[in-house]
This record gives structure tokens, sequence and C-alpha cells, in this order.
């Protein structure tokens, strides 16, 4: 077994790294830790009992998908005990860093004496794009590789704080961190100033990704469905969302379209998008969590830039 780990953010780059043919194991990290409850103890019982019960609830996730997919995975990285050294593999945007802390924070537990270093994509060149790693050819993946971070016992513990935050029921506590410059992790501050615009706006009880959806279907006028949702996609920024993710936000703006072929918002629709009313009690669900924090206990204030406690 060689001494080299590889941890990466999902299949498609998983296939891309073994064609690389460089040193070591992959493990696929598959999980979206981004959406749904958290608990601090990665991979623990209750940690994977809470997380499949919310992909059973709102993706449909099987219980054999489940073990079969994602527990089979975790368990080959629990067997994986003799490398030293660990190279993770993400990118920029929020469903691939909370995700890396997550992996950092079970390292941290698990994996005391490895070294530990990160390859992380997004801002490659002179442009304003953001870049997957599967959007990089061989030689950019390669130079990213040589030129990876390790991340030192400080950076580690930063990382497994930040989790702990995220998991807290307060994310006000994640809004007062202020401190990421003095660590290796160059995407995570926008990373987590995009998570807390997932909390309703005091406008209209929307948040940011929601009221996108409406800017959109009203600003576009998409022929389908299927173009909103092509749309959405195109246009969601530091988020990193797959289309089952905006989907799940389409179907409960449902009641805020009279149709979607073409699509068309109701007159309630645009009052809200306008900010005349709000949207928030019809919203509101005491199941909603985003990382450890109910959804709907917090407002974001888009003046401010700040979260109220309810």
């Amino acid at each position: 077994m060689s001494s080299l780990l590889h941890i990466t953010n999902g299949d498609s780059f998983t296939q891309r790294l073994t064609k690389l043919k460089l040193n070591g194991d992959i493990i696929t990290w598959r999980e979206m830790l981004c959406e749904g409850k958290t608990e601090t103890d990665v991979g623990s019982e209750s940690f994977w009992k809470t997380r499949f019960d919310f992909l059973h609830k709102n993706y449909n996730v099987s219980k054999s998908w489940f073990v079969e997919k994602t527990l089979k995975e975790y368990r080959s990285l629990c067997n994986h005990k003799q490398q030293d050294q660990i190279v993770l593999w993400f990118e920029y945007d929020l469903f691939c860093q909370i995700n890396m802390l997550a992996v950092i924070s079970w390292l941290k537990s698990h994996r005391r004496y490895a070294d530990i270093s990160l390859v992380c994509s997004g801002n490659e060149d002179e442009t304003d794009k953001m870049y997957s790693l599967n959007e990089l050819t061989d030689e950019q993946l390669l130079d990213l590789y040589k030129n990876r971070v390790h991340l030192s016992q400080n950076d580690i513990e930063y990382a497994d704080y930040v989790w702990q935050l995220y998991c807290s029921d307060n994310p006000i506590r994640l809004e007062n961190l202020m401190d990421f410059e003095n660590y290796q992790y160059e995407y995570l501050s926008d990373a987590i100033k995009v998570h807390l615009k997932r909390f309703p706006t005091i406008k209209n009880g929307l948040n940011e990704i929601e009221n996108k959806v409406l800017e959109l279907s009203y600003n576009e006028k998409p022929a389908s469905k299927k173009a909103l949702l092509g749309a959405v996609m195109k246009n969601q920024g530091y988020y990193g969302f797959g289309d089952s993710q905006f989907q799940r936000v389409i179907t409960n703006l449902k009641p805020l379209f009279s149709g979607f072929n073409p699509v068309k918002l109701t007159k309630k629709g645009k009052e809200i998008l306008d900010g005349q009313t709000s949207y928030y009690a019809e919203l509101r669900d005491e199941s909603a969590y985003l990382g450890g924090a109910l959804k709907y206990n917090f407002l974001y204030n888009t003046e401010s830039d700040r979260i109220l406690k309810l």
C-alpha cells in the first residue's frame, strides 16, 4: 500500500485524477455537507444517521445507495491507516469548502501525524473566472499538485475550529471570524460569506439564491424550467451547487410561478421580488438546518451584511 493518499471532492474528478497516474491511492469524499444538518463529530454513528435522514427526506436517497456510495467509501478511508502523506483535492466554492473543513476535522482526530497538503482550484489566470478542477488542463493540475500547500498544525486546528462553528447553533459566530488571511485557505472567507447569505433576508424572507431564482425568472424570461435551471446554474457564483440542489429551491418557490412554459412569476412573486411583501411565513420550516443552525431562526440584513437572531 502506498504511503500517499489522495482525497477528492467527487467522482468525476477521481476519474480524471486516475488518468494523471500520480502515486498513491484515491478516496472520494461523497457528501454535500453544505446542505442540511451537520454534527461536529465527523464519521460518528450519529453524524451519519443525521446525514442519511436529511438526504433521504430531501433527495430520496435510499439506504442501500447511501451505504454503497457514501459509507463504503468512508470505511475505505478509515482502513487507509498507513499513509503518512495525504493530499486533499477541493475547489473554491461553498460546496467544496465545507466538505474540506469536515475532512480536515476528521483527519485532525484520526490521522494525527500525517503530512496533510491541499490542492485547491479557483483563481487560475488573469480573468475573473473561477475554475473547477475538471476545467483545468493536465499541465495545470500537475502544476497545482507540485505547488500544493502543506498545512501546518495551526492550519489544521483552524479548519477544525471553523467546522465546529459551522456546526454550532449560532451562525453569528462565523460572521465574527476575521483572521482567514493568517491561514492557508485562500477561498474560505468567500465561502463563509456565501453561506451566511443562505439565511432568509429581512427584505422578503427569501435568501440570496431564492431571490436570484425569481430575478432571473423575471428578467430573462426563460422559455422552460430547464432553461431557468441552466440560467441559475450559470449565475450561481461561489455556491458550487448541482442541478438537484437548485431543483429543490425552484420546487419550494413553485407557488410564486404561474407557469414554466415559458417561466412566469405570479403577481405575488413579483411583489416579493420587489420587497413589497414577505414570503418568510410560507417558507418557514422548523426542520430546515444550515450546518448546526436552524435556518429560520435567523435573518440576513443585506444592507449591513449582518446576521440577526430572531
